[in-house]
């Protein structure tokens, strides 16, 4: 059987952990399970966070870490490989507004009731959507991971209460927003965890709203930008994703539309994905390199100072039952 918790030979750090864990939980009770709950939620976020940390370098294989963990290489891998990738979008704090689009006025409309009030911008990265539900009029509460990320949050848009915290430990009191919205990360939540803490959040009736911003790839030439960018490595994204109870039904619909940009600014949208970023040093430069060579030669490309990259917004929402 495998072991789901690191082995601590030495006795100092066993009698250490040991105590924090006795002065969390206190006189025990109901008090003390949720206080252990919630140090466990938040360390379980520190650990991905280091894990993120290691394996963007060359400091820690899967073997080690997995054997820092209690756990094999195999184990370790399918556990946090993805969510290597999702701690790792601090590296790239300065490339992702940038390089990512915004999110279409009609989009925010359809994900956001005209009765909401307060909103929820659940792993709400650099703002992108963040400014949007402020210009919007909505009082917006961010919820960020990562510090590199909060930090350019909180310079770039005014307004909103920029905390952090993760979709399966959200710093919030029960019932304090009328809509959460999460846009380009639901794919990197645990659902079995982030549905009950967004329904504990939300008043009732209140509104759970996912968002993405995918490339279309029914335009040829993206077609071929999406291929050579995972060469090496992709990742697959549901963005019809089922919420279930204690959701109501789900809704969907499909927004099209174009962004046009520099070719500097489609560099940095490739280089801001995760799986670009967790990439070696080495292979990195190589794909850069390649994208570089694609967006001058490329016959639909060649010659052109701005380029206009097409999109589908997907957008899911369900509420509160």
């Amino acid at each position: 059987m495998q072991h789901m918790l690191p082995i601590v030979d030495d006795a100092a750090e066993k009698a250490a952990a040991d105590g924090i864990a006795r002065q969390v939980a206190g006189d025990g009770g109901l008090g003390g399970l949720r206080r252990l709950t919630a140090a466990i939620a938040a360390m379980e976020l520190s650990r991905t966070q280091v894990i993120g940390q290691l394996r963007s370098g060359p400091d820690a294989s899967w073997e080690e870490i997995g054997r820092a963990c209690g756990m094999t290489r195999q184990g370790a891998a399918r556990r946090w490989s993805s969510a290597a990738q999702a701690a790792s979008f601090g590296e790239a704090a300065g490339a992702y507004p940038r390089g990512r689009p915004d999110y279409p006025e009609a989009a925010v409309a359809w994900l956001v009731p005209p009765r909401a009030k307060r909103v929820l911008d659940l792993g709400a990265g650099t703002g992108k959507l963040t400014r949007s539900l402020v210009d919007a009029g909505f009082t917006v509460t961010a919820v960020e991971p990562s510090a590199q990320m909060r930090s350019q949050l909180a310079d770039s848009v005014p307004g909103p209460r920029v905390l952090a915290g993760s979709a399966e430990n959200i710093p919030l009191d029960d019932g304090s927003v009328d809509a959460v919205v999460a846009a380009q990360a639901w794919h990197w939540f645990d659902p079995a965890l982030a549905v009950p803490e967004a329904a504990r959040i939300l008043a009732p009736g209140g509104t759970l709203a996912l968002v993405w911003n995918i490339r279309d790839e029914s335009v040829p030439w993206v077609a071929a930008l999406g291929a050579l960018m995972h060469q090496k490595t992709g990742q697959a994204i549901d963005t019809h994703p089922d919420i279930g109870r204690p959701f109501g039904p789900t809704e969907r619909t499909e927004i099209r539309w174009s962004r046009s940009m520099t070719r500097d600014a489609l560099r940095d949208m490739v280089s801001s994905r995760s799986y670009v970023i967790t990439l070696p040093d080495t292979e990195r430069e190589h794909l850069l390199a390649d994208v570089d060579e694609f967006l001058r030669e490329h016959p639909d490309l060649r010659g052109q100072k701005k380029i206009t990259l097409p999109y589908v917004t997907y957008c899911t929402r369900a509420r509160r039952a």
